[in-house]
């Protein structure tokens, strides 16, 4: 498993019953996390929780608060800077075990003797594009959610990367690289993180192991012949690091050659000093 290890203003406290207590830089959140499925002690650490998310039986949830400092607040990871704002669906803003995928971004990105370009699919509020952005690459930033391409922008703004050239996108992911396959649009890199359910404008719903392979294979054809990598992750718990390694295999590295690797990431858990699971990344490198 590769850990993301080296966060300061972040950590997981504990986990336990169907719960993780995390540190967000001078907050303490409990959530929900289908992976812990343990029952181990829950001590007075857990009363220091600043706020716990609630899951609804008729879906979604709700915080409830003892004693929230701040509505927002900013954490930082090496020389990136985040805004956590915790939100209706559980989330705050990141997700803390990609850390270990930027800080490899950044190492192909600076190796890469030359200027890449790289497309961020379902890039979120912006982790994996600021990474790149702050290595020296040309970024494609798309989203279907407006609101997270402009917390994206307010995340590079903090980090001060304003002035680093990415273009934020607002659109249907899929579509995009359609449109970006017939202009002929080509990329060096490709990072991409799909959600596990989702969607459309249309009401259609997205089911990531019903779809995964044909949105790979699609977008393995933006892949320029110079190409030097796709990231692809996973957070859905039916599918195994091997099985996304095996479609990138069969897709991109049929016709590009290079090597795959597949792992599980995750996060240190402070009480125990084990990992937490937090998905999967398979990389596709030339």
């Amino acid at each position: 498993m590769r850990a993301a290890a080296d966060w300061k203003d972040f950590e997981i406290l504990d986990a336990s019953a169907g719960e993780k207590l995390e540190r967000w830089g001078p907050v303490v959140l409990a959530r929900p996390d289908p992976q812990v499925i343990w029952n181990t002690p829950k001590g007075a650490l857990w009363d220091t929780a600043n706020a716990r998310y609630h899951r609804s039986a008729s879906g979604g949830g709700s915080w409830s608060v003892r004693s929230m400092p701040r509505a927002e607040w900013e954490i930082g990871y090496r020389a990136l800077r985040f805004h956590i704002r915790p939100t209706g669906f559980k989330h705050t803003g990141l997700f803390p075990e990609q850390a270990v995928n930027w800080d490899w971004l950044t190492t192909t990105i600076q190796n890469a003797g030359r200027p890449l370009s790289v497309l961020n699919l379902f890039a979120y509020t912006g982790g994996a594009t600021l990474a790149c952005a702050a290595a020296g690459a040309r970024v494609c930033h798309v989203d279907a959610s407006k609101g997270m391409v402009q917390w994206a922008r307010e995340n590079a703004a903090l980090s001060g990367l304003s002035d680093k050239p990415v273009r934020w996108i607002v659109d249907d992911c899929k579509k995009f690289v359609e449109r970006e396959i017939r202009r002929g649009v080509r990329y060096d890199g490709i990072v991409m993180d799909p959600p596990s359910y989702g969607r459309g404008p249309n009401g259609e719903v997205w089911k990531l192991e019903d779809s995964i392979y044909e949105l790979v294979q699609t977008c393995a054809q933006v892949l320029s012949p110079q190409a030097e990598f796709f990231l692809l992750n996973s957070y859905t718990t039916g599918l195994s690091p091997s099985v996304m390694g095996y479609i990138l295999s069969v897709t991109v590295a049929r016709e590009h050659g290079g090597h795959v690797s597949a792992d599980e990431i995750g996060l240190p858990v402070k009480s125990s000093g084990l990992v937490l699971p937090c998905g999967a990344t398979s990389i596709w490198k030339r």
